[in-house]
């Protein structure tokens, strides 16, 4: 590290340049939106483990997305909602590089669980038969794993490079939490490394899942289409409906944010995608799943019949 350099001590999170009468209507709608984000995807947990009819390879990656969509909301929106209450927007230069580095690591887990998700299902309806075989626990909890820790390896690497920077001027992030992007911005020095760095893991973290997806589905459709029962073909479309709505909204926002040119994006629009992707899509997730799914509304039913009869 250079000469020049000062630590920093503590960082301002601009946040949402907004009337200060409007920021308490933010503090309410997100609040709840939190809120509906904990209690959706935590319900969606709790029915997988409670109920066996929904203890397969399917349910348990879905598991695994309500868990990432939980903590990448917890790991970002808790802080947003104290700065719209609190005059001194300020953070800790430690806890903010460790809310980047929560952030890329849950935003990469999900890229990866959503490819793997879309192989279970290709394996699903391209080859019944070999179903059980091919997707093993074994091998179900093995993906699994190795997403969660590729995913925080690449976030790894990131906060090292950041580390290395030198920075100066004034610790100012327009943002509402300490995105990636914004922190190269303070750095002293050129950040070149880092950027590249931050193309070569889209692509291999958003376009190349994105890719596999797409293969996936473009095999599933085929399948579908040779189906000769139409009760079948709905069936078969149904178990892949939810997850496509899911792929759709958050590698759309994803791709947009990281690898659209930044000039057609102005700041305030750039928090806004950001809301989107860190609130929005995991507040309606369990809502895909449980609203397109029969088996999630037949495990929902069940249990509140249980505990009315008890």
């Amino acid at each position: 590290m250079g000469d020049n350099q000062t630590w920093i001590s503590e960082i301002t999170l601009l946040g949402f340049h907004v009337d200060p009468s409007l920021e308490y209507f933010f503090f309410g709608l997100f609040s709840l939106c939190y809120v509906l984000t904990l209690l959706g995807n935590g319900a969606i947990v709790g029915l997988i483990c409670l109920d066996p009819r929904l203890h397969t390879p399917m349910y348990f990656f879905i598991s695994n997305l309500a868990v990432v969509d939980m903590s990448y909301a917890s790991n970002n929106v808790p802080k947003m909602l104290v700065n719209l209450l609190s005059k001194k927007r300020t953070i800790l230069f430690v806890p903010c590089i460790m809310q980047t580095f929560f952030c890329l690591a849950f935003g990469v887990a999900e890229c990866l669980l959503l490819m793997v998700m879309s192989y279970d299902r290709y394996v699903a309806i391209c080859h019944p038969l070999r179903y059980s075989a091919i997707m093993s626990w074994r091998v179900c909890i093995t993906l699994a794993v190795t997403s969660w820790i590729l995913s925080f390896l690449l976030s790894l690497v990131h906060i090292i490079l950041i580390l290395r920077l030198p920075f100066c001027g004034p610790h100012e992030i327009d943002h509402f939490f300490c995105e990636l992007l914004s922190i190269l911005k303070l750095a002293c020095a050129d950040p070149w490394l880092n950027l590249l760095v931050i193309f070569v893991a889209c692509v291999f973290s958003l376009l190349v899942p994105l890719c596999l997806v797409l293969v996936s589905y473009t095999r599933i459709l085929i399948a579908i289409i040779r189906i000769q029962s139409g009760d079948g073909r709905r069936k078969a479309f149904s178990t892949c409906s939810s997850h496509l709505c899911v792929v759709g909204l958050f590698f759309g926002s994803a791709i947009i944010m990281y690898m659209a040119p930044k000039s057609s994006h102005p700041e305030e629009q750039q928090k806004i995608l950001f809301l989107f992707y860190c609130l929005f899509n995991p507040m309606v997730n369990p809502l895909i799943y449980s609203l397109r799914n029969a088996e999630v509304k037949g495990a929902l039913w069940r249990g509140l019949c249980k505990e009315r009869s008890t």
